[in-house]
């Protein structure tokens, strides 16, 4: 959509809570979809949708008393703009109302109060809105978002288009508040067991329904790419060590769609799926106890979780964590969030070697590592008994629209295919012309010594020097030639480095782009220095036991 029709139309900033519907409220009046920077259903970017004549100005849902960077953004995007269209939850109204009224005041604009659906209509609840809008001269139009009928659409932009100036708090309340019912997850003894299943399941089952397909699809993408590959031989020594050489685009190509964007697909429907159902809200809440004495929150790790699917959208989400926390929440997903590269490519090397249990294994020391350097790392202040998790209220559970779960899934697909893969293609650029200079052998002849200190052969220090690079170099360790020489210790051992010694480039680039680049490379060497620590411990205790 273009731009360049702006300053013509009237322009409307959307503002309003987290998870109250503005984005599907905006792509129901709009005819479009909601963009990919609606991360799990919390945008953290503001985005704009063009239709009849207006410019919807979408931003990130506003955490009360949060100092988040999305929070920051809406802000500012409030103050440049002055027409307003604030949005409330129907369940919550009042104190909706009550937050955010103050911030527009002054400015012009409508009300519109979403998840109408859950109060039941019924005449006297007309009532009270037609006495509230007499009180207030503010226009108040109760809709369900995710259903917005042409009657309702029609009456938002004409209301939009003579808007009423906000003013101070009405006298005059709703006077209802419907909270949801409780689940398991709300039990005090069950609720985190049960979510961290919940959180568990869409990886387990994403990497092994893909890994599942690769083995059944890789054998024909090799049959149509080595026909390619026999035509490219006889190219001069350096185009041919770009497209077919070990690091080659044809090479490294075939390995990320076979098995890396299968997962990708996946995890990010199944995250959708429990986004437009509710559950992620709901999982927050019960895991925010456990995480607090290690400085994160239960927003945090839903992030972190959400790093197995792909790093890069993960990262650019912690623009919704505090400031006191998203800085280590940052470093969890860098060091812990095993990504669909690295899972699946784990899980290759574990089964080449005839060993699938030790997944078992990997799992609970990459969490538990994982918990205990970001404790070292978290400042005081995340880890205080008095840091409560910032979030509104408790959402409802409902059945998700297939739309719903389509618009959840976008952004991390999109950031995927269009931050990810371009990145991918300039590194396996950069990786075959510095293997065809003898830049990566002679690396690993430096680093071929080191890996006597983890238990582990020379011929180790190449996959772990690619690893940091891209993380299916974790492959190279599931070679037959490689995988006979380990032991499954040593195996366990070598993929537990090659894996956390640094973040892929990818990441660390987003990284530094979202932060500094200060920021990144602090990061990455404090980051080698806690995953050697860890190997050795791995390593060495293996060794003893």
């Amino acid at each position: 959509m273009s731009h360049s029709t702006a300053s013509t139309q009237n322009t409307i900033v959307v503002i309003g809570k987290e998870n109250t519907g503005k984005s599907q409220l905006i792509a129901s009046l709009t005819d479009h979809t909601a963009y990919s920077s609606n991360f799990r259903g919390s945008t953290v970017t503001c985005e704009c949708y063009m239709g009849d004549g207006m410019m919807f100005i979408d931003t990130p849902g506003i955490l009360y008393r949060s100092d988040t960077t999305t929070t920051k953004s809406a802000l500012e995007q409030l103050q440049k703009g002055d027409r307003i269209l604030l949005v409330v939850k129907a369940t919550h109204a009042d104190e909706d109302l009550a937050d955010l009224l103050p911030l527009v005041a002054g400015k012009q604009g409508i009300v519109v109060m979403t998840f109408w659906d859950k109060v039941l209509p019924s005449e006297t609840t007309q009532q009270v809105i037609r006495r509230w809008q007499q009180a207030t001269n503010l226009a108040l139009i109760p809709v369900d978002a995710r259903n917005l009928t042409a009657m309702q659409r029609q009456e938002i932009k004409t209301a939009i288009e003579q808007p009423s100036a906000f003013s101070t708090l009405p006298q005059i309340s709703l006077g209802w508040r419907i909270e949801p019912h409780p689940t398991l997850l709300e039990h005090p003894r069950l609720g985190w067991l049960l979510g961290i299943t919940l959180l568990l399941i869409p990886a387990i089952l994403a990497v092994w329904f893909a890994n599942t397909f690769a083995g059944i699809i890789d054998p024909l993408i090799q049959g149509l790419v080595n026909p390619t590959v026999e035509a490219l031989s006889g190219l001069p020594s350096l185009p041919k060590e770009i497209l077919i050489g070990r690091y080659g685009l044809m090479t490294m190509g075939p390995l990320l769609f076979v098995w890396a964007v299968p997962t990708v697909i996946l995890y990010a429907l199944f995250l959708g799926t429990y986004k437009a159902s509710g559950l992620v809200e709901r999982i927050t809440i019960a895991l925010h106890p456990l995480l607090r004495p290690f400085g994160l929150s239960g927003r945090d790790l839903v992030r972190v979780i959400m790093g197995f699917g792909c790093n890069v959208p993960a990262v650019i989400s912690t623009r919704a964590c505090s400031s006191c926390s998203r800085k280590t929440c940052t470093s969890a997903i860098a060091f812990g969030s095993a990504c669909s590269y690295q899972f699946g490519a784990t899980l290759g090397v574990f089964s080449a070697a005839n060993l699938p249990y030790l997944v078992i294994p990997y799992l609970v020391y990459l969490t538990i590592t994982t918990l205990i350097y970001t404790r070292l790392i978290s400042p005081k202040a995340a880890r205080s008994a008095q840091n409560r998790l910032m979030i509104e209220h408790r959402t409802f559970l409902e059945v998700p629209q297939l739309s719903a779960i389509w618009r959840e899934t976008k952004g991390t697909l999109n950031q995927f295919f269009t931050n990810a893969i371009p990145i991918f293609l300039a590194i396996a650029l950069i990786a075959s012309v510095l293997d065809w200079l003898g830049v990566l052998n002679g690396l690993s002849r430096l680093i071929d010594p080191t890996m006597g200190l983890f238990h582990l052969p020379p011929e180790a220090a190449l996959p772990v020097i690619l690893a940091s690079v891209r993380k299916d170099g974790l492959l190279l360790f599931a070679e037959p030639n490689m995988v006979s020489l380990l032991s499954p210790v040593q195996i366990l051992t070598g993929v537990y480095l090659a894996g956390v010694l640094l973040p892929c480039l990818v990441t660390a680039l987003t990284i530094a782009r979202e932060q500094s680049v200060k920021f990144a490379l602090i990061l990455m060497l404090r980051q080698a220095i806690a995953a050697i620590i860890f190997a050795l411990i791995l390593a060495w205790g293996g060794w003893f036991w």
